[in-house]
This record gives C-alpha cells, sequence and structure tokens, in this order.
C-alpha cells in the first residue's frame, strides 16, 4: 500500500508538470506545417506565443507637485503581478530604498517622502517574470516636482482704512499660491478662528472683539502638510469719534454784552459736516457747515442754553454721536465775593503760610485783586493767595474780568502772628555711650501743646525706623533696641505742628556714642596668692573703665551670688569659700543688656596650720623651780616659724621666740597663755593655739610642795621620836623573855638533822623563782645565789657584820641566830 502511494503522487505530479502553461496564447499547428521527421505524430504540441503585460503606472496620493515633508505614493499594476518583480525607475535611472524611500513588500507600491528637491524627476516602472528572462515593457511615467521650501501665504484686507468703525465689513483673503488641494486656518491673536476653510473670511459687522491681528495657514493631505503661517494683518475697531465741544472764550457763564465762542473737534481729517444744536434742536442760522465754530457776540438773555454738535465722516456713512454739552448761563447783576482763609486756626506762627480764598459765587474767568490793611498787593491776581505770616494784618480782596465787569471789595479778616517754640530734647536712658546690643532712649516734647510731630536727625540725615529703631507715638521718642555702630552719632529733634506746615528750629544734638563691642569685665582678687589659708581677708573687684550705670553680677563656680556691688570683701576665708569666681555687669530698666562674663579668677583654700604649747617643765622640776617654760610650735608644717605669745589675748611686749618662761615675777596673776606662729612665707601666720592655763599647773605645784613638806617634816618628826624612844627604853627582864632555843634552829642543829626542813623553803616557790628569773631578764641583771643581798638599814648592816663569819652552804644565807 505504501509503494501504491508513492506511485501515485510520482503520477499525478507528471501530470500537473504536463499542463499548459497560464496566460500563454496557443496557436494550433495545420496539417500542412511541416514537421520534423524525427517526431512521431502522437506527441505533437500546439506552438504558443507569449506577449507580456504592460505596466500601469498610478498615483495614490493626491498630487505630483509637493513640499518638503509630504509623501507621494505611486502603484504599478500588472496583471498576474505574482509571476512578476516590479522595479522602480526615475529619470531612466533605477530608484532603490533609501531612508525616504521604500517599497511595500511585493514592490508594486513605491512611497517617497519627499525631503528635498533631489526627488523630483519622471518615475515608471517595470515587471520581471519570476521564472523566465522576460520583462515587461516600461509602464507610462509620471512627472513629480518637489519644491525647496514650505509656501508662505500672505494676507490682505478690504477696506484697509487704518481704523474701522463700529458696524462696518471687513473682509480677509488668504494667498498661498497656485497649488491645489489647500485648506485655509484663520489666526486671530494666535487662536484659530472656527471659519469656514476657504481662502477668504469676511466679518461682516466688526465690534470691538474683533480688533487684532490676523494671520492663516494652508494645509492637505491625510498627514496633513501646513504651510507656513502668514505674516499678521492688523484690524483697529474704534468707536466713531466722540466730538467735543470746547469753550475758546474764556467762560460760559457771563453777563450781557459779553461774547461766547465755541468749537466742535473730531480726529481725522475725514470728518467733513458740522451741524449745531440748541436745546436739542438744530439750529437754524446761516452757518457754515464745513466750519467747526460758533461765535455768540453780545450775549442776551435769549442766548442762554445747552449747546452741541455732531460731525458726518466722508464716503463712510458715519456719523459721531452727539458732542458734549456746554451750556451757557447769562446774568444780570455782578456778584459780591466772600473772603476765607485756610487753614483757619486761631494761633498761627512766623513763617507759616495761609491761603486766603476769595469767591465769587457766579460765573468763572475772575482776576483777583489783594489787599492788606487797606492796602494793594500788586502782585496778587489769583484767587487764593498764600501768605507767608512775619507781621499781622487786615486782609481783604475784589475780583474783575475783562474791561468792564467788577465786583465789590469782599469783608476784612483779622490775622495774628506767634513766633514758633524750640523743642525739648532729653536722654531717658540714664548714658549716652552704650554698647553694641544696649537699648537707648531718646525723647523730644514741646511744653506749649501736643499737636506737635516730631522728626529725628542724626549726623544732618533724617532717622527711619527700621528692626531696632522705633518711635513713640508722635514720634516723642526715640528707641533703640539693639545698639551698633551705625547708631553712633549727634541726635537732633524738630516739631512739625500736625496737619500744619510749621516746622519749629531744631534742637541742640545730644551725642550718641556707641563701643566697638561689649564691655569687657576684668576681675582682680587681692591677695593674689595662689593658696590662700583660713582666715585671710580676701577682696574681689570687678572692673569696667567705660561708661557708667553698672550693676555687678557674682558667680561662684557658675552659680551667683547675692552681692551686687562693685567690690565683693570676705573678711575671714573659709574652706567653703574654694571655688571658681566670675562676674559680670548689667545696666538698664529690667536689666536688658549684660556684658559677657569676665575672666574666672580661682581661690584654693587651705586650713591654717595649728600652733600648740608644749609645758617644756617635767614634774619633777615643778618642785623644784618658780618658773614654767613653755614652747609653741606648728604641727605639719615644712615653713620657717617665729612665734608671738599672748597672755589672756594680749600680745606679749617680747621678741617673738619660740619659748617662753612663765614666772611669779612676770605673771603674779597666774594667767591663760596662747601662742601663734609667724611666717615670712604662705601662710604668714598659723592659728591660735589652746590656752595654757599655767594657774592651775602652779597651784598644783604649791599643794604638791605643801604634801612633801609635811611628809618631810614628818619623818623628821618620827626619826627623833625613836631615838628618844631607843634612849629612855628600858631593857626587859630575863624572866619575862621567852625562850628563843625553842622556836628557832640554829644552823649547827639544822645540819645535824636530815628531817629539819629548809627554812627557805616555806618563803620561796616555784612561781617567784620563776618570776624573779624573769625579772632579771628583763631588767638586764643577773642574780646567783652568792649575790649579797643589799642593806639599806644600820641594822641591816650590823646583821651583816655580824655575819662575816664562815659562809656555809646555803647560798651564802646567814642564819637570823648564830
Amino acid at each position: 500500500m505504501w509503494l501504491i502511494k508513492v506511485f501515485g503522487v510520482i503520477y499525478f505530479t507528471a501530470v500537473c508538470a504536463a499542463q499548459y502553461p497560464p496566460n500563454v496564447t496557443s496557436m494550433p499547428i495545420s496539417p500542412t506545417t511541416d514537421v520534423p521527421e524525427s517526431m512521431e505524430p502522437s506527441y505533437y504540441l500546439p506552438t504558443t506565443i507569449y506577449e507580456p503585460p504592460v505596466p500601469s503606472l498610478q498615483l495614490q496620493s493626491d498630487w505630483l507637485d509637493v513640499f518638503p515633508s509630504e509623501k507621494v505614493k505611486f502603484i504599478c499594476e500588472i496583471s498576474g503581478s505574482s509571476d512578476w518583480t516590479i522595479s522602480w525607475h526615475r529619470n531612466n535611472q533605477s530608484q532603490d530604498a533609501d531612508p525616504n524611500v521604500s517599497f511595500s513588500a511585493d514592490g508594486s507600491v513605491l512611497t517617497i517622502t519627499a525631503e528635498t528637491q533631489m526627488y523630483s524627476g519622471s518615475y515608471f516602472c517595470k515587471g520581471h517574470h519570476k521564472a523566465k528572462a522576460v520583462s515587461t515593457q516600461s509602464s507610462n511615467s509620471l512627472e513629480l516636482k518637489v519644491f525647496a521650501n514650505k509656501p508662505k501665504p500672505t494676507v490682505s484686507r478690504k477696506p484697509n482704512f487704518d481704523k474701522m468703525f463700529l458696524g462696518e465689513s471687513v473682509t480677509f483673503t488668504c494667498a498661498a499660491g497656485d497649488f491645489s488641494g489647500w485648506e485655509y486656518l484663520w489666526y486671530h491673536d494666535g487662536k484659530e478662528i472656527q471659519a469656514p476653510k476657504t481662502d477668504v473670511y469676511t466679518i461682516d459687522s466688526v465690534d470691538h472683539s474683533y480688533s487684532g491681528e490676523y494671520s492663516c495657514k494652508a494645509k492637505r493631505g491625510k498627514g496633513p502638510f501646513y504651510t507656513e503661517e502668514s505674516e499678521t494683518r492688523s484690524l483697529l475697531v474704534s468707536d466713531p469719534p466722540t466730538t467735543s465741544l470746547k469753550l475758546l472764550s474764556p467762560w460760559l457763564d457771563v453777563f450781557e454784552n459779553e461774547t461766547v465762542e465755541l468749537k466742535c473737534e473730531v480726529e481725522g481729517s475725514d470728518w467733513l459736516t458740522f451741524t449745531w444744536y440748541k436745546n436739542q434742536q438744530k439750529l437754524q442760522t446761516d452757518l457754515d457747515e464745513d466750519s467747526p465754530y460758533l461765535n455768540i457776540t453780545q450775549v442776551t438773555q435769549t442766548d442762554q442754553g445747552v449747546y452741541a454738535c455732531k460731525v458726518q465722516i466722508a464716503f463712510r456713512n458715519v456719523i459721531s454721536e452727539l458732542s458734549n454739552n456746554a451750556t451757557v448761563i447769562v446774568y444780570e447783576n455782578t456778584p459780591k465775593p466772600t473772603l476765607s482763609k485756610v487753614p483757619d486756626f486761631a494761633q498761627m506762627y512766623v513763617g507759616e503760610k495761609v491761603n486766603f480764598t476769595c469767591k465769587v459765587d457766579v460765573s468763572s474767568g475772575w482776576n483777583y485783586k489783594w489787599y492788606i490793611n487797606g492796602t494793594l498787593l500788586p502782585s496778587a491776581t489769583s484767587k487764593t493767595i498764600t501768605s507767608s505770616l512775619s507781621d499781622g494784618g487786615k486782609y481783604s480782596c475784589k475780583a474783575t474780568r475783562g474791561e468792564e465787569t467788577s465786583t465789590a471789595q469782599s469783608a476784612e479778616i483779622q490775622q495774628d502772628v506767634h513766633e514758633i517754640p524750640v523743642p525739648d530734647l532729653k536722654q531717658t536712658t540714664q548714658w549716652l555711650d552704650v554698647f553694641p546690643t544696649e537699648s537707648v532712649k531718646l525723647s523730644c516734647g514741646m511744653a506749649v501743646s501736643s499737636d506737635w510731630t516730631y522728626t529725628w536727625h542724626k549726623d544732618g540725615q533724617r532717622v527711619r525706623p527700621d528692626d531696632t529703631v522705633s518711635f513713640g507715638t508722635n514720634g516723642t521718642t526715640l528707641s533703640i533696641t539693639s545698639a551698633s555702630a551705625k547708631h553712633a552719632g549727634q541726635y537732633k529733634c524738630s516739631g512739625r505742628l500736625n496737619n500744619r506746615p510749621v516746622n519749629s528750629p531744631i534742637t541742640s544734638g545730644l551725642t550718641l556714642s556707641i563701643y566697638d563691642t561689649k564691655p569687657r569685665v576684668t576681675l582682680l582678687r587681692k591677695p593674689e596668692y595662689d593658696v590662700m589659708h583660713t582666715g585671710d581677708p580676701v577682696s574681689f573687684s570687678c572692673h569696667i573703665n567705660v561708661s557708667s550705670g553698672w550693676e555687678y553680677l557674682w558667680y561662684k563656680d557658675g552659680s551667683p551670688l547675692a552681692e551686687s556691688e562693685k567690690t565683693r570683701n570676705i573678711s575671714s576665708v573659709t574652706m567653703k569659700h574654694t571655688g571658681s569666681y566670675t562676674c559680670r555687669v548689667k545696666r538698664g530698666r529690667n536689666a536688658v543688656f549684660q556684658s559677657d562674663p569676665s575672666q574666672t579668677v580661682r581661690l584654693d583654700i587651705q586650713e591654717r596650720p595649728q600652733a600648740n604649747i608644749i609645758l617644756l617643765t617635767g614634774w619633777s622640776e615643778v618642785f623644784s623651780t618658780d618658773s614654767l617654760a613653755l614652747r609653741c610650735e606648728v604641727q605639719e608644717s615644712q615653713e620657717m616659724w617665729n612665734y608671738t605669745w599672748f597672755r589672756e589675748g594680749q600680745p606679749i611686749d617680747l621678741p617673738p621666740s619660740k619659748r617662753h618662761v612663765v614666772t611669779p615675777q612676770n605673771d603674779p596673776e597666774q594667767s591663760l597663755y596662747t601662742c601663734r606662729g609667724i611666717s615670712t612665707g604662705r601662710p604668714s601666720y598659723s592659728k591660735l593655739s589652746e590656752s595654757f592655763k599655767t594657774k592651775n599647773l602652779l597651784l598644783k605645784r604649791r599643794v604638791l610642795l605643801s604634801i612633801s613638806g609635811c611628809l618631810f617634816f614628818g619623818l623628821i618628826a618620827v626619826f627623833l621620836g625613836c631615838i628618844i624612844l631607843r634612849i629612855l627604853h628600858k631593857p626587859a627582864r630575863n624572866e619575862d623573855m621567852l625562850e628563843e632555843e625553842n622556836l628557832f634552829l640554829t644552823m649547827a642543829q639544822l645540819k645535824d638533822r636530815t628531817d629539819a626542813p629548809n627554812p627557805l623553803v616555806e618563803y620561796i616557790t616555784d612561781e617567784a623563782l620563776n618570776a624573779s628569773s624573769k625579772e632579771a631578764d628583763e631588767n638586764g641583771t643577773i642574780f646567783s645565789e652568792t649575790t649579797a643581798l643589799p642593806i639599806s638599814t644600820p641594822e641591816d648592816q650590823a646583821a651583816t657584820t655580824e655575819g662575816d663569819g664562815t659562809e656555809e652552804d646555803m647560798g651564802g644565807l646567814i642564819s637570823f641566830k648564830q
């Protein structure tokens, strides 16, 4: 089955290939036509001749004369075009694609963007068979013309008057050249007008909204393509000119026999016809309609009325509105003037100006004559005169006009004149030499009146308010809230009466001095030792060498102190006064201005060393002398000291000495003694010592001496009594004496007996032996059994003498009885 399908496809392919090609003209061969012998009759085919079709070139865009950036599209049509490829030609040259030339996918459409004139020329196309080497003839040609620049239309206007009046018609025409396909756009003051797209724009009846600049622009195509915008053409729409009625004579309200002359004026030279009206009625007189003048001589009551005029323009049928009115009034009698003055103040000052007005209630054009104290002032001829007063007087006037008309003289006005007072300039603040940021206030006042406004001057220039300078009500005060160098100078003031041109003389000046910087405050300390000692006096002084009115502020370790004087004195410093001290100054109401702090001065305080009194006389010496030796010492100090002694708080008139001797001769009252160390260094003196009470000491000495005296004399009395008793003592009888043999054993007896105890055993114990050894060690003396005991009494010495015999082996001890 697969092979059958393959052979079937081959068969049908061969059949199809044997078909005649389309669009080929076939011609059958007649029997008489010679056939090559080599061909079999069954394979004869008819002979066909092919004629290539002729391409047709058509313009798909709208026109062949184009401008830069316009697009042109050509289409080349060939019957059976699917078998043909198309080539394009311009001026017999092949046209290839470039940035401004493009072809459709099958090449049948040529699109040109006409950027330059190089694309102008004759265009045609040809076809080329895709399978055979056959080309068609050239198509018909189309001539494309590309202009170098966009066209610029021109605008014209009819009628072309400089001014068009309301209601007139005007037509604008836009000419873009002899090209086709244009639509026209119209613009008024740069904005497009919603008007027909034709080259003519007509305004049937103009008004003021149509005034402005007109221009046009043309467009065509689907792009679309726009021409340049034309130059503008102006249209000025005006109201019909208003006629103006002008009085040429001096006045409209006249007296009989005076003259009135009027003129009807209008702008432009085309207004030719004049028509006059009186009380809205046309004047029926023999007036020249081409003349703009109306003259009325020798006026009478019948000429009184309201006059006006109209003007018509030539060739345009435009008539002006009625002019303004001119009312002519005719009087029968002349008036009497009234005199007034402004300002009408009761008190006037020398140099002040007063305006006198002479008023006539009717008509106008008056000339005036002025009188003072009945004397004519020939230089004053106006209705109002200004008099700079130096002397008082009576003023009057009268009015005249022309040669015939004159009024009566007015009533008189009396004017008195006074001298101008001088203001009083004072300083409100306490000083005129100030520092930057400090405030200053000056006052200027007039004692006689409060109706003055004051002007301030500094060095001849007027002072203006700013962020630091302000004025009080009516300028009575000048306040400078934060002074600086620009405010320095001499200040003066002057007064001006409210609503009156009266200026007082300028006062004498007050000179304000401004220092360059804030005041520098210096803090001094006396004495200036690095370290002070308790009890020393210290004085701080806060110095400022400029200006006055200062209040002083004191600080210790940054905390304010209560003192406000220039000097801070501490009569006796203590440890609590240790710290860093500064000061500053302030002044002004509420102490607004303050200086910068002074330099810091350090105060360091140490405890003053203590003096002590030491008794040099020992107790053993107390009983053997009447004098006491005292010594003064300053402890814990390396300084070289001298000492001053005090008795009962009063200094002793002796040279300074470390040692002082108290005797009954120099101190019979036995007072309290103190001392103080004195040094050439720092500290210069010590604290006063504690009081030494010699009175108590001498009292003890006397008590002890009394006791010792009693003991001494008592011992002598006992000794004498013993001697007397010994002398007077009788020996006892033998029978009364006890047998001593039974009481004690002799040494010989003790030696013979073995049971007899050693007598010392009863008295000498182990504890006593150990104690004796210890005491010997401590005292550095070693006692042996052979050391003889000391003998302090005659009886002991006698006993010793008696025992000088043979010593026995009992440690050198001798029996109480041999």
